[in-house]
C-alpha cells in the first residue's frame, strides 16, 4: 500500500483512514475513489530505483482534476490535471477473478450439493484445504451435506488389532470387530470435520474491518445426528453380511431443518435401525440416496484420482446417454457395471426417448420431478430390488469391495453411481480429482470446470435438423416472422439452409431451433433463428441452443460469433455478445444485409473450448 504524503497544500494525503483517502485540498474524505472517477490505462515498466532493476508492470489510474507528481508515486496533486495511484497487476487480477466470479455466485446461491468425500481423500493430506473451500462456499451460500467415507480408516483400525477386511461383492461383512472399527473411525472423523470447519474469521481481518463482536465466532455450525434409518442386508446368497445395512430412509425434513438454519450437515454411514441396532452402510449408497431423497441439485465425489478414457485422456464431460452406453459396455468384465444394469433396467435410454428434464415427469417422495430418462422402476418412489425381495423407496447405488480396491476397471465404479443419480433426477454429478489444490472452486467457478461431469439435461434431445424438420422448424419461426424479430425465409431457403440448422426434440415434436453459419476464411460464424416453442419458453432451452451453438463453433475452429438483430440485442447481451460496427461482419455476409432492416450488429469471442464434448455423436 502506498504510504502516507506529508501533508501540503492542493496534495493528497494516502494515508489510510479504516478505507477512506483524505483530500488535503478539500479537506474530505472519499471512499478510495478520491473526487471523482476512476479512468485506468496500461503502464509500462518504471524504475523505482530498487537495484536498479525495472519493477513488476502496474497500472496506472487516474481521477479527472488531479496531476500526477513524477517525484513520489505516492503522492497525487490537484491543479486541474489528472491524478494517479499504482495498482499491481496482481491486484488487478484479483478483481478480474471475483467480478468472473460473480455470475457464479448467483447461479449457486441458495442450492443444496451433497457432497461425498472418498475414504482416500479423508485419510490424505489434502482433506483440510477441501474443508476450506467448503467453508468459503458455504459462506457464499451454498447448502452442503457432507457424506465421509470410512474404509481406508476401517481396514486400518482392523489391521491394527490383527483382523482382516471382509468383502464379498460391494459390501463388506461386518462382524463385531468391525462394527466396532467403523464406529470409531466414522466418530473420529466427524470430530475431524468439525473442528477443520470451526475456525472464525482472521483476527486481523475482523480488526481491519471493525467487527469486534465477532472474535470468537465459530467459522460454521455443523449438524449431524441419527438422519439414516437402515435395516440389515441380512443373509444373501448362503452369506451372512453381519452388521452391514442398507439404506431404509433418508430423514429429508430434519435434515432440510438444519440446511435452514445455517448449517452444515455430516451425514454418516452408520444408520440406525428400527430395533436400536446401529448399522455399517456403504458410503456411495448413503450419499447417492441421499441426493435422491433431498433433490440435491448436484451430487459431488471428490475421489483420489481423475476419470480417463481408453486413452488416457482426461474427460472433463460425459451426457447420460454416453455414461450409460459406457458401462453397459463393461457389463461382462465388471459386477459393479452389471449391478448398474439390473439396477436401471436392462432397456437403453433410448427406449426411453429424448425427453428434456424440464418435461412432465412423475414425483419423487420428496415432491421434486425425476427426471424423464429415468427407467420406469424409479416412478412412484421405487427404488430396486436389494437382493433380499425387498424394494426400498430410498435406497441409493452402492459400490465398493475388491473391484474398487484393486481398481482394475478404474473409477467405473464411481462413474456407474454417478449414472444412476442422474437417471434418478439429480441433472448434475461432478468427479472431482481431490489431489488437485483447489478443485471443487475450480469445478464451480470455471466454465469448463477441472473434473468429470456427467449431466442428464444438457443437450438432451438436441441434433442436426433433417429435411423431416422443415415443417417443425417452421412452425417455430412463423410467429417470430410475422412479428419482425426473425428474417423471414422461404421454403427454398430454409431447405437449402437445412443443414446448418439444430433441433431440440421432444416426444417427435421439434420445440427449438437454431442456425449456425460458418465462415471459416474469417474464422466466425452467423447465430440465426433462436427460437422455441410458446408453450417452453421460459424453461432455459434457448440457453441451452445457444450454448450447444458455442461449442459447435468452437468444435469448428471458429473464434468469434456474430449476428443480427432488431429486438432481441437485451437477451444477447446479457449472454456475453457485445455491440459490434458493420465493419467487423465479414465481407461476404455485409453484401446480403438488408440495410431497410436497420439491424444492430453484436459479436461474441468464443472462449478455448475445453469442455471434452464430442460432437461427432451429435453432428
Amino acid at each position: 500500500m502506498a504510504t502516507a504524503a506529508k501533508p501540503s497544500h492542493a496534495w493528497i494525503n494516502l494515508q489510510q483512514n479504516q478505507g477512506e483517502i483524505m483530500c488535503s485540498s478539500c479537506q474530505s474524505f472519499t471512499k478510495s475513489s478520491f473526487c471523482s472517477t476512476f479512468v485506468r490505462f496500461e503502464r509500462s515498466r518504471f524504475n523505482h530505483g530498487l537495484r536498479g532493476k525495472a519493477r513488476k508492470k502496474m497500472r496506472r489510474s487516474m481521477v479527472k482534476g488531479c496531476e500526477w507528481n513524477s517525484n513520489n508515486d505516492t503522492e497525487v496533486k490537484i491543479n486541474g490535471g489528472r491524478k494517479f495511484y499504482d495498482i499491481s497487476e496482481e491486484d488487478l487480477r484479483f478483481v478480474q477473478v471475483l467480478r468472473e466470479a460473480q455470475s457464479y455466485v448467483c447461479l449457486h446461491r441458495g442450492n443444496t450439493f451433497v457432497l461425498l468425500l472418498s475414504a482416500e481423500i479423508v485419510a490424505s493430506p489434502y482433506l483440510d484445504a477441501i474443508l476450506k473451500d467448503i467453508a468459503f462456499l458455504h459462506h457464499l451460500g451454498i447448502r452442503f451435506v457432507i457424506v465421509p467415507g470410512t474404509h481406508v480408516q476401517i481396514d486400518k483400525l482392523l489391521a491394527g488389532r490383527g483382523h482382516e477386511p471382509k468383502y464379498v461383492g460391494r459390501y463388506r461383512i461386518t462382524d463385531s470387530e468391525s462394527l466396532a472399527a467403523a464406529m470409531e473411525a466414522a466418530g473420529g472423523i466427524r470430530l475431524l470435520i468439525e473442528a477443520k470447519l470451526s475456525p472464525g474469521p482472521s483476527i486481523c481481518n475482523i480488526r481491519r474491518h471493525g467487527d469486534s463482536s465477532r472474535l470468537h465466532d465459530v467459522g460454521v455450525s455443523v449438524a449431524s445426528g441419527n438422519f439414516l434409518a437402515a435395516k440389515r442386508k441380512g443373509v444373501v446368497e448362503g452369506v451372512d453380511y453381519g452388521a452391514t445395512g442398507e439404506v431404509k430412509k433418508v430423514d429429508v425434513d430434519r435434515m432440510r431443518e438444519r440446511l435452514d438454519g445455517d448449517c452444515i450437515v455430516i451425514l454418516s454411514n452408520l444408520g440406525y435401525s428400527s430395533s436400536g441396532e446401529v448399522l455399517n452402510c456403504n458410503t456411495y449408497e448413503v450419499a447417492t440416496a441421499c441426493a435422491l431423497a433431498i433433490g440435491a441439485d448436484k451430487l459431488i465425489c471428490i475421489i483420489d484420482g481423475p476419470i480417463l478414457d481408453e486413452n488416457g485422456r482426461h474427460i472433463n464431460f460425459l451426457p447420460l446417454e454416453e455414461a450409460d452406453m459406457l458401462i453397459r459396455q463393461r457389463a461382462k468384465q465388471s459386477e459393479t457395471a452389471a449391478k448398474y444394469v439390473k439396477a436401471v433396467g436392462e432397456r437403453d435410454l433410448t427406449c426411453f426417448g429424448h425427453n428434456d428434464s424440464t418435461a412432465a415427469a412423475p414425483s419423487s417422495q420428496n415432491g421434486k420431478a425425476f427426471s424423464s430418462t429415468h427407467s420406469p422402476i424409479f416412478q412412484n418412489g421405487l427404488g430396486f430390488d436389494n437382493g433380499n425381495g425387498l424394494w426400498s423407496g430410498e435406497q441409493g447405488f452402492a459400490i465398493g469391495g475388491q473391484e474398487r480396491l484393486s481398481r482394475q476397471n478404474g473409477y467405473l465404479s464411481e462413474l456407474a453411481a454417478a449414472a444412476f443419480v442422474c437417471r434418478g433426477g439429480v441433472q448434475r454429478v461432478h468427479l472431482l480429482n481431490g489431489t488437485i489444490g483447489g478443485v471443487l472452486l475450480l469445478e464451480l467457478f470455471k466454465r469448463d470446470g477441472m473434473g468429470t461431469m456427467v449431466a442428464s439435461d444438457l443437450y438432451e434431445g438436441t441434433r442436426m435438423a433433417k429435411v423431416t424438420d422443415l415443417a417443425g422448424i417452421k412452425q417455430i419461426i412463423q410467429p417470430l416472422e410475422e412479428s419482425g424479430t426473425l428474417v423471414r425465409r422461404s421454403d427454398e431457403e430454409l431447405l437449402r439452409a437445412i443443414d446448418s440448422f439444430i433441433v431440440m426434440e421432444r416426444e417427435g415434436q421439434i420445440i427449438a431451433c437454431a442456425a449456425l453459419f460458418p465462415f471459416f476464411k474469417d474464422k466466425c460464424g452467423e447465430v440465426a433463428c433462436i427460437a422455441v416453442s410458446p408453450e417452453c419458453r421460459g424453461q432455459g432451452q434457448g440457453d441451452k441452443m445457444l450454448d450447444y451453438v458455442e461449442k459447435k463453433a468452437s468444435f469448428l475452429g471458429l473464434d468469434m460469433l456474430f449476428l443480427l438483430t432488431t429486438r432481441t440485442a437485451d437477451w444477447f447481451v446479457r449472454r456475453g455478445f457485445r455491440e459490434c460496427s458493420i465493419e467487423m461482419i465479414p465481407e461476404k455476409r455485409r453484401e446480403k444485409i438488408n440495410p431497410s432492416r436497420k439491424s444492430k450488429y453484436y459479436m461474441k469471442k468464443l472462449l478455448p473450448d475445453r469442455s471434452g464434448i464430442t460432437f461427432l455423436s451429435y453432428f
